[in-house]
Protein backbone atom coordinates (compact mmCIF):
# COMPACT_ATOMS: atom_id res chain seq x y z
CA UNK A 1 0.00 0.00 0.00
CA UNK A 2 1.77 3.34 -1.26
CA UNK A 3 1.80 6.25 1.23
CA UNK A 4 -1.10 8.15 -0.72
CA UNK A 5 -3.20 5.00 0.13
CA UNK A 6 -2.11 5.03 3.62
CA UNK A 7 -3.12 8.91 4.16
CA UNK A 8 -6.11 8.57 2.35
CA UNK A 9 -7.29 5.79 4.51
CA UNK A 10 -6.09 7.59 7.54
CA UNK A 11 -8.48 10.57 6.51
CA UNK A 12 -11.58 8.27 6.41
CA UNK A 13 -11.08 6.93 9.50
CA UNK A 14 -10.77 9.87 10.98
CA UNK A 15 -13.64 11.68 9.19
CA UNK A 16 -16.23 8.33 10.33
CA UNK A 17 -15.04 8.72 14.11
CA UNK A 18 -16.12 12.16 13.92
CA UNK A 19 -19.44 11.83 12.27
CA UNK A 20 -20.04 9.08 14.93
CA UNK A 21 -19.14 10.99 17.96
CA UNK A 22 -21.34 13.73 16.20
CA UNK A 23 -24.42 12.30 15.42
CA UNK A 24 -24.20 10.38 18.87
CA UNK A 25 -23.97 13.54 20.81
CA UNK A 26 -26.78 15.15 18.68
CA UNK A 27 -28.81 12.41 18.75
CA UNK A 28 -29.37 13.22 22.55
CA UNK A 29 -30.37 16.56 21.63
CA UNK A 30 -32.94 14.52 18.77
CA UNK A 31 -34.19 12.01 21.50
CA UNK A 32 -35.03 14.46 23.88
CA UNK A 33 -36.75 16.93 21.53
CA UNK A 34 -38.83 13.82 20.11
CA UNK A 35 -39.29 13.17 23.73
CA UNK A 36 -40.51 16.41 24.78
CA UNK A 37 -42.57 16.63 21.46
CA UNK A 38 -44.53 13.10 22.24
CA UNK A 39 -45.22 14.32 26.12
CA UNK A 40 -46.63 18.17 24.85
CA UNK A 41 -43.31 19.71 26.07
CA UNK A 42 -40.64 22.13 25.00
CA UNK A 43 -37.35 19.97 25.53
CA UNK A 44 -34.09 21.45 25.69
CA UNK A 45 -34.30 25.10 24.71
CA UNK A 46 -31.56 27.38 26.75
CA UNK A 47 -28.27 26.68 25.22
CA UNK A 48 -28.27 28.27 21.66
CA UNK A 49 -31.15 28.84 19.47
CA UNK A 50 -33.54 26.36 20.15
CA UNK A 51 -31.05 24.24 22.35
CA UNK A 52 -28.98 23.19 19.37
CA UNK A 53 -25.79 23.71 21.85
CA UNK A 54 -27.03 21.29 24.50
CA UNK A 55 -25.23 18.78 23.28
CA UNK A 56 -22.23 20.57 24.09
CA UNK A 57 -23.08 21.72 27.31
CA UNK A 58 -23.62 17.92 28.82
CA UNK A 59 -20.48 16.75 26.70
CA UNK A 60 -19.09 19.59 28.96
CA UNK A 61 -20.59 18.56 31.82
CA UNK A 62 -19.47 15.14 31.99
CA UNK A 63 -15.72 16.25 31.40
CA UNK A 64 -15.70 18.54 34.28
CA UNK A 65 -17.39 16.11 36.90
CA UNK A 66 -15.32 14.72 39.82
CA UNK A 67 -14.29 11.23 38.54
CA UNK A 68 -15.49 8.96 41.73
CA UNK A 69 -14.20 5.02 42.13
CA UNK A 70 -16.24 3.55 44.80
CA UNK A 71 -14.37 2.40 47.32
CA UNK A 72 -14.88 -1.36 47.36
CA UNK A 73 -15.07 -1.56 43.10
CA UNK A 74 -12.50 -3.28 40.95
CA UNK A 75 -10.13 -0.06 39.65
CA UNK A 76 -8.99 -1.44 37.15
CA UNK A 77 -12.14 -3.26 35.52
CA UNK A 78 -14.21 -0.78 36.68
CA UNK A 79 -12.12 1.77 33.76
CA UNK A 80 -12.05 -0.95 31.36
CA UNK A 81 -15.71 -1.17 31.48
CA UNK A 82 -16.84 1.71 30.09
CA UNK A 83 -13.60 2.16 27.35
CA UNK A 84 -14.00 -1.55 26.03
CA UNK A 85 -17.79 0.18 25.29
CA UNK A 86 -17.16 3.14 23.39
CA UNK A 87 -14.07 1.08 21.79
CA UNK A 88 -16.34 -1.73 20.19
CA UNK A 89 -18.92 1.10 19.34
CA UNK A 90 -16.72 2.80 17.04
CA UNK A 91 -14.73 0.53 15.44
CA UNK A 92 -18.08 -1.34 13.65
CA UNK A 93 -17.86 1.31 11.07
CA UNK A 94 -14.74 -0.15 9.30
CA UNK A 95 -16.49 -2.51 7.11
CA UNK A 96 -19.70 -0.38 6.21
CA UNK A 97 -19.62 0.88 2.26
CA UNK A 98 -19.98 4.34 2.56
CA UNK A 99 -20.65 5.64 -1.01
CA UNK A 100 -19.15 4.77 -4.28
CA UNK A 101 -15.76 5.26 -5.09
CA UNK A 102 -15.25 9.13 -5.92
CA UNK A 103 -12.33 10.30 -8.23
CA UNK A 104 -10.43 13.42 -7.79
CA UNK A 105 -7.65 13.69 -10.67
CA UNK A 106 -5.88 10.21 -10.83
CA UNK A 107 -6.49 9.10 -7.42
CA UNK A 108 -9.58 6.87 -6.36
CA UNK A 109 -10.86 7.26 -3.09
CA UNK A 110 -13.02 3.94 -1.78
CA UNK A 111 -15.30 5.44 0.44
CA UNK A 112 -15.24 1.83 2.91
CA UNK A 113 -11.96 1.64 5.02
CA UNK A 114 -11.80 -2.04 4.83
CA UNK A 115 -13.89 -4.66 2.53
CA UNK A 116 -12.84 -7.83 4.32
CA UNK A 117 -14.88 -10.94 2.68
CA UNK A 118 -16.16 -12.11 5.94
CA UNK A 119 -17.40 -7.83 6.86
CA UNK A 120 -20.87 -9.88 8.33
CA UNK A 121 -18.63 -12.11 10.72
CA UNK A 122 -16.76 -8.68 11.80
CA UNK A 123 -20.05 -7.12 12.66
CA UNK A 124 -20.76 -9.82 14.67
CA UNK A 125 -17.69 -10.35 16.18
CA UNK A 126 -17.74 -6.62 17.29
CA UNK A 127 -21.35 -6.90 18.65
CA UNK A 128 -20.58 -9.40 20.79
CA UNK A 129 -17.02 -8.20 22.15
CA UNK A 130 -19.81 -5.08 23.09
CA UNK A 131 -21.59 -6.44 25.69
CA UNK A 132 -18.44 -7.37 27.73
CA UNK A 133 -18.22 -3.76 28.28
CA UNK A 134 -21.08 -3.58 30.08
CA UNK A 135 -20.49 -7.29 32.24
CA UNK A 136 -16.85 -5.98 33.23
CA UNK A 137 -18.41 -2.56 34.16
CA UNK A 138 -21.84 -4.05 36.23
CA UNK A 139 -19.31 -6.58 38.10
CA UNK A 140 -16.20 -4.57 38.90
CA UNK A 141 -18.87 -1.69 40.34
CA UNK A 142 -19.43 -4.30 43.51
CA UNK A 143 -23.16 -3.12 43.48
CA UNK A 144 -26.35 -5.47 42.96
CA UNK A 145 -28.38 -3.49 40.95
CA UNK A 146 -24.79 -2.77 38.64
CA UNK A 147 -24.56 -6.75 38.55
CA UNK A 148 -28.46 -7.34 37.95
CA UNK A 149 -28.23 -5.35 34.92
CA UNK A 150 -24.76 -6.76 33.91
CA UNK A 151 -26.19 -10.45 34.07
CA UNK A 152 -29.59 -9.22 32.05
CA UNK A 153 -27.15 -7.71 29.57
CA UNK A 154 -25.06 -11.04 28.92
CA UNK A 155 -28.48 -13.24 28.65
CA UNK A 156 -30.48 -10.63 26.45
CA UNK A 157 -27.39 -10.15 23.82
CA UNK A 158 -27.20 -14.52 23.94
CA UNK A 159 -30.75 -14.77 23.39
CA UNK A 160 -31.17 -12.39 20.44
CA UNK A 161 -27.72 -12.79 18.51
CA UNK A 162 -28.72 -16.32 17.80
CA UNK A 163 -31.88 -14.87 16.38
CA UNK A 164 -29.80 -12.34 14.53
CA UNK A 165 -27.46 -14.51 13.37
CA UNK A 166 -30.05 -17.25 12.02
CA UNK A 167 -31.96 -14.01 9.90
CA UNK A 168 -28.62 -13.17 8.40
CA UNK A 169 -27.98 -16.63 7.58
CA UNK A 170 -31.10 -16.07 5.34
CA UNK A 171 -29.87 -12.67 3.58
CA UNK A 172 -26.28 -14.69 2.89
CA UNK A 173 -28.32 -17.76 1.11
CA UNK A 174 -29.55 -14.68 -1.30
CA UNK A 175 -26.62 -12.67 -1.83
CA UNK A 176 -24.12 -15.60 -1.76
CA UNK A 177 -21.11 -13.19 -0.27
CA UNK A 178 -20.40 -12.13 3.35
CA UNK A 179 -19.07 -8.88 2.40
CA UNK A 180 -20.72 -5.85 3.11
CA UNK A 181 -18.96 -3.98 -0.30
CA UNK A 182 -20.51 -7.00 -2.27
CA UNK A 183 -24.18 -6.98 -0.99
CA UNK A 184 -24.27 -3.39 -1.52
CA UNK A 185 -23.04 -3.61 -5.06
CA UNK A 186 -25.69 -6.08 -5.53
CA UNK A 187 -28.53 -3.85 -4.56
CA UNK A 188 -27.53 -1.32 -7.63
CA UNK A 189 -30.68 -0.49 -9.36
CA UNK A 190 -33.80 -0.45 -8.29
CA UNK A 191 -34.79 -3.61 -10.79
CA UNK A 192 -32.73 -6.81 -10.54
CA UNK A 193 -33.79 -10.23 -11.75
CA UNK A 194 -37.58 -9.23 -11.85
CA UNK A 195 -37.56 -8.19 -7.98
CA UNK A 196 -36.80 -4.52 -6.31
CA UNK A 197 -33.05 -4.94 -6.30
CA UNK A 198 -32.79 -4.26 -2.12
CA UNK A 199 -32.65 -7.23 0.30
CA UNK A 200 -35.53 -6.01 1.82
CA UNK A 201 -37.92 -7.03 -0.70
CA UNK A 202 -36.50 -10.00 -1.11
CA UNK A 203 -36.12 -10.81 2.69
CA UNK A 204 -39.24 -9.07 4.58
CA UNK A 205 -39.24 -11.25 7.30
CA UNK A 206 -35.34 -11.58 7.47
CA UNK A 207 -35.37 -7.52 7.68
CA UNK A 208 -38.31 -7.70 10.66
CA UNK A 209 -36.32 -9.89 12.51
CA UNK A 210 -33.05 -8.09 12.03
CA UNK A 211 -34.54 -4.71 13.39
CA UNK A 212 -36.23 -6.20 16.53
CA UNK A 213 -32.46 -7.97 17.54
CA UNK A 214 -31.33 -4.56 16.96
CA UNK A 215 -33.40 -3.35 19.63
CA UNK A 216 -32.16 -5.95 21.85
CA UNK A 217 -28.63 -6.11 20.91
CA UNK A 218 -28.13 -1.56 21.75
CA UNK A 219 -30.21 -2.12 24.73
CA UNK A 220 -32.94 -0.02 22.95
CA UNK A 221 -36.35 0.51 25.12
CA UNK A 222 -38.18 -2.01 24.71
CA UNK A 223 -35.03 -3.64 25.47
CA UNK A 224 -33.22 -1.40 28.24
CA UNK A 225 -33.70 -4.15 30.79
CA UNK A 226 -29.99 -4.28 31.58
CA UNK A 227 -30.45 -0.41 32.49
CA UNK A 228 -33.66 -0.36 33.69
CA UNK A 229 -34.28 3.04 35.81
CA UNK A 230 -37.57 1.78 37.95
CA UNK A 231 -36.10 -1.76 38.74
CA UNK A 232 -32.69 -1.53 39.00
CA UNK A 233 -31.61 2.46 39.67
CA UNK A 234 -29.26 2.57 36.41
CA UNK A 235 -28.45 -0.73 36.03
CA UNK A 236 -24.78 -1.78 35.05
CA UNK A 237 -23.60 2.31 35.29
CA UNK A 238 -25.47 2.70 38.25
CA UNK A 239 -22.19 3.45 40.14
CA UNK A 240 -20.50 5.80 37.27
CA UNK A 241 -20.19 9.20 36.70
CA UNK A 242 -18.24 11.83 35.02
CA UNK A 243 -16.85 11.01 31.25
CA UNK A 244 -17.03 7.01 32.13
CA UNK A 245 -20.56 7.17 32.44
CA UNK A 246 -20.66 9.37 29.14
CA UNK A 247 -18.63 6.82 27.71
CA UNK A 248 -21.71 4.24 28.13
CA UNK A 249 -24.39 6.65 27.17
CA UNK A 250 -22.13 7.58 23.50
CA UNK A 251 -21.86 4.10 23.12
CA UNK A 252 -25.41 3.30 22.79
CA UNK A 253 -25.94 6.26 20.56
CA UNK A 254 -23.02 5.07 18.21
CA UNK A 255 -24.32 1.20 18.20
CA UNK A 256 -27.43 2.65 17.37
CA UNK A 257 -25.89 4.67 14.64
CA UNK A 258 -23.78 2.21 13.58
CA UNK A 259 -26.96 -0.46 14.00
CA UNK A 260 -28.81 1.72 11.27
CA UNK A 261 -26.12 2.07 8.69
CA UNK A 262 -26.16 -1.75 8.77
CA UNK A 263 -29.65 -2.20 7.81
CA UNK A 264 -29.51 0.46 5.73
CA UNK A 265 -26.72 -1.35 3.99
CA UNK A 266 -28.05 -5.22 4.32
CA UNK A 267 -32.06 -4.12 3.26
CA UNK A 268 -32.01 -1.14 2.03
CA UNK A 269 -29.66 -0.87 -0.80
CA UNK A 270 -27.30 1.26 1.24
CA UNK A 271 -26.23 3.95 -1.02
CA UNK A 272 -27.52 3.15 -4.27
CA UNK A 273 -30.94 4.71 -4.89
CA UNK A 274 -33.62 4.32 -8.19
CA UNK A 275 -32.34 5.90 -11.01
CA UNK A 276 -28.56 6.30 -9.78
CA UNK A 277 -26.96 5.51 -13.66
CA UNK A 278 -29.12 8.40 -15.18
CA UNK A 279 -27.81 10.43 -12.58
CA UNK A 280 -24.16 9.85 -13.36
CA UNK A 281 -24.64 9.70 -17.12
CA UNK A 282 -26.05 13.21 -16.19
CA UNK A 283 -23.84 14.61 -13.66
CA UNK A 284 -21.03 12.75 -13.32
CA UNK A 285 -20.34 9.69 -11.02
CA UNK A 286 -18.42 11.77 -8.37
CA UNK A 287 -22.06 13.87 -8.22
CA UNK A 288 -23.75 10.48 -8.08
CA UNK A 289 -21.47 9.33 -5.34
CA UNK A 290 -22.15 12.17 -3.16
CA UNK A 291 -25.98 11.92 -3.32
CA UNK A 292 -25.95 8.11 -2.65
CA UNK A 293 -23.65 9.41 0.91
CA UNK A 294 -26.10 12.24 1.57
CA UNK A 295 -29.44 9.39 0.68
CA UNK A 296 -27.18 6.56 2.69
CA UNK A 297 -27.48 9.11 5.92
CA UNK A 298 -30.77 9.94 5.03
CA UNK A 299 -32.10 6.20 5.64
CA UNK A 300 -29.74 5.87 8.87
CA UNK A 301 -31.83 9.17 10.26
CA UNK A 302 -34.78 7.48 9.23
CA UNK A 303 -33.67 4.63 11.41
CA UNK A 304 -32.53 6.75 13.94
CA UNK A 305 -36.34 8.51 14.34
CA UNK A 306 -37.87 4.79 14.05
CA UNK A 307 -35.61 3.43 17.07
CA UNK A 308 -36.25 6.65 19.32
CA UNK A 309 -40.19 6.60 18.14
CA UNK A 310 -40.34 2.84 19.40
CA UNK A 311 -39.03 3.90 23.09
CA UNK A 312 -41.53 6.68 23.43
CA UNK A 313 -44.22 4.65 22.51
CA UNK A 314 -44.10 1.19 23.56
CA UNK A 315 -43.76 0.22 27.51
CA UNK A 316 -41.02 -1.85 28.21
CA UNK A 317 -40.71 -5.68 28.49
CA UNK A 318 -40.89 -7.72 31.38
CA UNK A 319 -37.78 -9.98 31.87
CA UNK A 320 -39.60 -13.36 31.28
CA UNK A 321 -41.57 -11.55 28.16
CA UNK A 322 -38.12 -10.31 26.67
CA UNK A 323 -36.95 -13.82 26.84
CA UNK A 324 -39.98 -15.72 25.48
CA UNK A 325 -39.58 -13.52 22.57
CA UNK A 326 -36.04 -14.45 22.34
CA UNK A 327 -36.49 -18.18 22.38
CA UNK A 328 -40.08 -19.04 21.88
CA UNK A 329 -40.83 -16.80 18.78
CA UNK A 330 -37.65 -15.14 17.28
CA UNK A 331 -35.78 -18.28 16.89
CA UNK A 332 -38.15 -20.58 15.45
CA UNK A 333 -39.55 -17.56 13.22
CA UNK A 334 -35.50 -17.48 11.67
CA UNK A 335 -35.19 -21.12 11.60
CA UNK A 336 -38.79 -20.96 9.40
CA UNK A 337 -37.43 -18.32 7.37
CA UNK A 338 -34.28 -20.14 6.32
CA UNK A 339 -36.16 -23.33 5.20
CA UNK A 340 -38.47 -21.14 2.88
CA UNK A 341 -35.49 -19.13 1.63
CA UNK A 342 -33.89 -22.53 0.82
CA UNK A 343 -37.15 -23.59 -0.82
CA UNK A 344 -37.73 -20.77 -3.00
CA UNK A 345 -33.90 -20.47 -4.00
CA UNK A 346 -34.30 -24.32 -4.77
CA UNK A 347 -37.49 -24.34 -7.02
CA UNK A 348 -38.47 -21.12 -7.83
CA UNK A 349 -35.43 -19.10 -8.13
CA UNK A 350 -33.37 -22.16 -9.36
Amino acid sequence: MEVTDILIKFTLIVIIFAISLVVAMYSTYAERKLAAFFQDRVGPNRAGPWGILQPLADGGKMFLKEEIIPKNATPFLFIVGPSLAIFTACIGSAVIPWGQQLTIGSTVIDLQVTDINVGILYIFGVVSLGVYGIMIGGWASNNKYSLLGAIRAASQNISYEISMGLSIIALIMVTGTMSLGDIASQQHGFWADGWFSWNFFKQPLGFLLFIVCAFAETNRSPFDLPECETELVGGYHTEYSSMKLGFYLFAEYINMFISSAVMATLYFGGYNYPFMDLVSSAAGTNVAAILGVVLLFGKIFGFIFFFMWIRWTIPRFRYDQLMDLGWKTLIPLAIANIIITGLWMTFIRG
